[in-house]
């Protein structure tokens, strides 16, 4: 067993956590803000707005994956602009893989941070805003603090789904070396060469990291509720 795990390549692995960890800081930053709207608004349009952001869970990730990499080829707007001003390529790199995450991630990170805002006792943000905070301050000091079980389990959620993304991160990254070729790419060209020794270990991997991050999402809301009913 020593020797085989010797023979082990962990790049893969460290690619997954990279991409995981940028594409949760990232969607952090862009979802609170959504799911903070759609969490108060009364719109009409909100409905399309949660089935636009849930689209990545039904959505085959072939599917999504294609009109990705459609929209950041050198071919497309998108990705003339970001080549002649930044010289930054958007796929068959890491840069695309991020971006790609972003999208397939999305609803992970929204629809937790939306829960929890909704759970909130709508007076204390009246009260908030009756004192003269504005709907930053009410967010950060108020919201967020209250919120902390969704928060967690967005973040974990959103890391733990991009650790075992394929679909998407193949169609837009492909399998590059040291560059775009994540564990589950890894253990799917593994199987194709049916070196099933190498793709049991790396599988057994993903499955115990999976495990433990669902894990510590059950023991720290499982906390905070044996917390809030002591009060």
């Amino acid at each position: 067993m020593i020797e085989i795990l010797k023979t082990i390549e962990f790049t893969p692995f460290l690619l997954s956590f990279k991409l995981a960890g940028l594409t949760t800081i990232i969607l952090f930053v862009i979802s609170m803000p959504l799911a903070w709207y759609l969490s108060q608004t009364k719109s009409k349009a909100k409905p399309v707005l949660e089935a636009i952001t849930a689209l990545p869970i039904v959505l085959p990730p072939s599917v999504l994956g294609f009109y990705i990499l459609v929209a950041l080829s050198h071919n497309s707007p998108i990705g003339v602009f970001f080549e002649d001003m930044f010289d930054i390529k958007l796929v068959f790199n890491f840069t695309g893989l991020v971006v790609a995450s972003c999208f397939y991630s999305l609803p992970f990170m929204v629809q937790p941070l939306q829960g929890g805002f909704e759970s909130i006792n709508k007076n204390m943000l009246e009260a908030s805003y009756i004192s003269g905070k504005s709907k930053i301050v009410t967010i950060f000091k108020v919201a967020l603090p209250n919120i902390k079980p969704a928060v967690m389990t967005a973040i974990i959620i959103t890391f733990a789904h991009t650790v075992g993304e394929f679909g998407v991160v193949l169609m837009v990254g492909g399998s590059i070396p040291d560059e775009t070729k994540v564990a589950s790419v890894a253990i799917y060209e593994m199987v194709e060469i049916m070196d099933y020794t190498s793709a049991h270990i790396y599988s057994a991997i993903m499955v115990i990291i999976s495990f433990l991050v669902l894990l510590s999402v059950y023991i720290f809301n499982h906390k905070q509720s044996i917390k809030l009913g002591k009060f």
